[in-house]
């Protein structure tokens, strides 16, 4: 029995498109579906696209977590995500591991002939955003054995989205996520490390529901489909590619223009989103302190009483490599320490006020 994704029992969560109801493309990490599903086996039909590195697809089932490797190749395929299953209900969350290395279009999931079938549990009220880089996409997460040390040699396998800190914050805060988060980008088109040699910055991505030109047209998001209590901007770590200015000269014009365009940045999320919280930060991983006192400047100079600067206690000087499973959780329980002090009206409906 195939279950297409127009079904009203599944869950979905996330930046996901639907202009065509039956094929949802999946785009940004964390963006997921959840349903209840009796049987001994749980299949999915999927698509893929991939740009670069080996792509694979996530899964928990009764809390035990796995994966799937997607194909190269462009076409539709059934991947069996578990079998021989006890005879019971099954709680089902299928997830995208990774950015915008790859999409893949769900076409559905196959189950047993009669197996029951229930809507999940329904999505938390509270509403997170994330606007970040590799850091709140997970990428590299799973190489445990590099914790505080340089990455390993690797062709995206580690990465998981699961485990970034992102999702961890909206997790142990009880509320969705839409990580609009993708590996190697900086604010400005041209710096960075996505999309080489062009380089597409954050102010291009930000507003877009697919936007890596490899992997076909780009398309805009329309805001009004998800309204966040809180939004986490946490760019500012990829930044000092091809040239590390702000380290070099905090008062230099390209200092100074990346200081503006920051400001304009924030600027529109607060008129797209009013009454959100806004938090400002950047992560552990190794980089000048110039940066974020530069996220300072902006935010003082800002004067909003809604927007505020994080930093971890080892902000910037934490790790020479990507943030493992370990330090994901550790730098979730800071910042949940933080958003917790910001009191209840951070979760307050947009429009009360």
């Amino acid at each position: 029995m195939i279950l297409r994704p127009d079904n009203d029992k599944f869950t979905y969560s996330g930046r996901i498109d639907f202009e065509e109801r039956n094929e949802p493309v999946f785009v940004y990490p964390a963006s997921s579906i959840m349903l209840k599903v009796s049987g001994s086996f749980i299949r999915i039909i999927v698509s893929n696209k991939r740009a670069y590195w080996e792509n694979s697809l996530g899964f928990v089932i009764d809390g035990r977590q796995g994966k799937v490797i997607l194909p190269e190749e462009e076409k539709e395929v059934v991947l069996t995500l578990a079998e021989n299953l006890e005879d019971k209900l099954h709680d089902v969350l299928i997830f995208k591991r990774q950015d915008s290395c790859h999409i893949f279009k769900f076409h559905g999931v196959e189950v047993e002939d009669g197996a029951s079938i229930q809507p999940s549990e329904p999505v938390p009220e509270r509403k997170i955003e994330v606007y970040g880089d590799s850091v709140s996409a997970g990428e590299v997460s799973e190489a445990v054995e590099y914790t505080g040390k340089e990455d390993p040699e690797h062709n995206g396998e580690y990465s998981n989205s699961y485990y970034s800190y992102a999702w961890m914050t909206a997790r142990k805060l009880d509320a969705q996520i839409h990580n609009i988060a993708q590996g190697g980008i900086a604010l400005l088109n041209g710096t960075g490390w996505f999309s080489e040699p062009g380089y597409i910055g954050m102010e291009e991505m930000y507003d877009k529901i697919r936007y890596h030109p490899e992997l076909g047209p780009v398309k805009r998001w329309n805001f009004a489909k998800y309204r966040p209590h809180l939004v986490i901007v946490a760019i500012g770590q990829n930044d000092n590619h091809p040239e590390d200015y702000m380290a070099e000269d905090y008062e230099s014009e390209k200092s100074i223009h990346w200081r503006k365009r920051y400001k304009i940045f924030v600027g529109r999320l607060r008129k797209i989103y009013p009454q959100a919280a806004i938090i400002l930060k950047t992560t552990i991983l190794n980089h000048h302190q110039n940066w974020d006192r530069a996220i300072e400047q902006v935010c003082e100079e800002l004067q909003d009483s809604r927007i505020y600067h994080f930093r971890y206690m080892n902000n910037g000087c934490g790790t020479p490599g990507h943030i493992r499973i370990p330090e994901a959780e550790r730098m979730s329980e800071e910042l949940v320490m933080f958003i917790k002090s910001l009191g209840e009206s951070v979760w307050k409906e947009e429009y009360d006020a």
